[in-house]
């Protein structure tokens, strides 16, 4: 039987930048259809039902991861790429990436060595326009494997640290879409709960234009949005950051509904849930801003687990902050929701 973290590395090590998440959507419909009827979208997006009680509450996670897109082949099977998402060029230099072409092609970003490098180059990272991605191929035989519009992802091994801890690649939100399909699990059985829907959805990285487009085809009363956030680390301001192994980051924001977030602080507190409060003066740069106003609104709240790292090829998460998240969305879909 797999473990809450089998699936979040299970998740995490599959492809799925915005616009090609085909495989990381197989997967989630992998693990949704043991307990609910899966449906695709025209954008891609991945939803599932858990009809019971007369109100909706939705619960959102995307599943796109950033990455990059081939813009051309150079001589000596060099590849010119742009960034897909908000992928950061601070970290790329040396990083070996996959290029999921005709069949997937392993290569390294170019990274020239200190020894070469001019005093202006030590100080400021590559732009786009300067990476290149050596295929260690011909022009002619990546041509045969590589076109104009392929994607590319850093390839990085998952891992396990201590204190519960765990690293890899798309955790940013793969972890919060093991979330809640755990939460799901959890409400399952129970019969005097809301209904559920589930919103696994695309192009986040790039606008949330699949929550956008999912949620406004997804009638709510409500909905809880799942991402991550920053966590504490030295040099990191620490009023705008979460602990990891503290719980749940609990959004409050202008767009967020208020109420919302003081009935799963309410719902943390009576339970004995750990949680963390995370204090937005303005938007929240996740798909909570898009459903909050989606159709003519819907009351959204919104719950992140704390990530270092966020952006690169080793993200750091505490399992149990995944698992404290479930608990706490399930434990306020089984309280009624708002206004119960």
């Amino acid at each position: 039987m797999s473990t809450l973290k089998d699936m979040i590395f299970d998740l995490s090590e599959a492809n799925g930048t915005p616009g090609e998440e085909g495989e990381i959507s197989n997967i989630i419909e992998k693990y949704v259809s043991k307990f609910a009827e899966v449906k695709k979208d025209k954008f891609g997006n991945v939803t599932a039902d858990m009809p019971a009680g007369e109100k909706t509450i939705l619960l959102d996670a995307h599943t796109d991861r950033i990455g990059m897109i081939v813009t051309g082949i150079e001589d000596g099977g060099f590849l010119r790429v742009a960034k897909c998402g908000g992928t950061d060029t601070r970290v790329l230099a040396a990083q070996d990436v996959t290029i999921w072409g005709k069949e997937p092609v392993y290569g390294v970003v170019t990274s020239t060595p200190p020894h070469l490098s001019t005093p202006e180059d030590a100080k400021k990272a590559k732009d786009f326009d300067a990476i290149l991605i050596d295929t260690g191929m011909t022009k002619e035989e990546a041509e045969k494997l590589i076109s104009q519009g392929d994607r590319i992802t850093v390839r990085c091994p998952h891992g396990e640290m201590e204190n519960g801890r765990i690293f890899g690649a798309a955790l940013d939100d793969r972890a919060g879409c093991a979330a809640i399909i755990r939460a799901a699990e959890l409400v399952l059985k129970e019969k005097e709960r809301p209904s559920v829907k589930l919103l696994f959805s695309g192009q986040e990285e790039t606008g949330g234009d699949g929550a956008i487009t999912g949620s406004f085809n997804l009638d709510a009363d409500e909905c809880i949005a799942v991402d991550v956030s920053f966590a504490d680390a030295p040099d990191m301001p620490s009023e705008k950051c979460g602990k990891l192994n503290k719980g749940p980051m609990i959004g409050v924001a202008p767009v967020l509904d208020y109420r919302i977030s003081q009935k799963l602080k309410a719902t943390a507190e009576a339970k004995k849930i750990p949680y963390q409060l995370e204090l937005m003066g303005d938007s929240t740069g996740t798909n909570a801003d898009h459903i909050a106003i989606s159709k003519g609104g819907i009351r959204t709240g919104l719950v992140s687990i704390p990530q270092r790292n966020m952006h690169t090829g080793v993200e750091v998460i505490a399992v149990d902050d995944v698992e404290s998240t479930a608990k706490l969305i399930a434990e306020y879909i089984l309280g009624g929701g708002l206004d119960a």
